[in-house]
């Protein structure tokens, strides 16, 4: 049967599109990423994605001998793009959280990290307690889990809310906010780059599995088990063939897996 009948089949059974099953029948899966958090994705100056997810993505697909397309997609609507349709998975730096696990599926972990707090050397603050912050203005990515940790944890702190991390960090900078909370990972690449003149981490890693999950992984819509088990079948085989390894020191001195 080729292509054309086989689509013509499917639409009439009101069944085209609707599964990743199709997805794989057309050789092809569409990724989302956000394109703004740099070094997992950002935008380069052409436009094009790249990052650590954008390479973990292309190289789960090259695996999987399905042709990749990666699309840029705000967080905020990250996850209603995919219960839409819009495309087959999330490859976003996204932990795995019992909440998330309400709406999506998740594939094994591909990498893991910590919570850390920024704050300016000029006013460092003893640590990131709730107590640390009571008073402060404590910047925060909106709908990330560490915005979801604040807004259960720290009542006493004025908490501002933003499109994305590099937005925050800048208020930071300027003084606008005392702390801003994020994945230590993107914390310690910004401090590396710039933010070492004015800024240090205050108080020890955070981790609060309820909150930040068991690690990142890929999104996909529920009841898509064949799509889950085939990804996490490349991922397993990309981290055994030393590909994982690659990409991740391209990134990082250290292992992230």
């Amino acid at each position: 049967m080729n292509r054309t009948i086989a689509a013509a089949a499917f639409a009439a059974l009101g069944l085209l599109g609707l599964s990743a099953s199709s997805a794989f029948a057309q050789e092809k899966l569409t990724i989302a990423t956000e394109g703004a958090y740099p070094p997992f994705n950002f935008k380069q100056a052409d436009g094009t994605l790249a990052g650590f997810d954008v390479d973990i993505a292309k190289a789960l697909c090259d695996n999987m001998k399905v042709e990749c397309k990666i699309v840029a997609q705000d967080w905020d609507g990250i996850i209603p793009g995919l219960l839409a349709h819009h495309y087959d998975a999330i490859v976003a730096s996204m932990s795995i959280t019992e909440e998330r696990k309400k709406k999506i599926a998740f594939t094994d972990p591909y990498y893991h990290t910590a919570g850390a707090l920024a704050v300016l050397k000029s006013a460092p603050l003893a640590g990131n307690t709730p107590d640390d912050l009571k008073g402060k203005t404590l910047g925060v990515q909106s709908s990330s889990t560490f915005s979801t940790l604040i807004e259960d944890k720290y009542k006493d702190a004025d908490v501002r809310q933003y499109g994305t991390v590099d937005e925050a960090l800048l208020d930071l900078v300027a003084g606008r906010v005392d702390a801003v909370m994020a994945d230590k990972i993107t914390l310690t690449e910004w401090f590396k780059k710039s933010g070492n003149d004015c800024c240090q981490l205050a108080g020890n890693d955070i981790k609060d599995s309820h909150y930040l999950g068991d690690g990142v992984g890929i999104g996909i819509r529920q009841a898509e088990p064949d799509l889950q088990a085939k990804l996490n079948k490349a991922l397993a085989n990309i981290v055994a063939d030393g590909t994982y390894k690659t990409i991740n020191a391209k990134y990082f001195p250290f292992s992230i897996y």
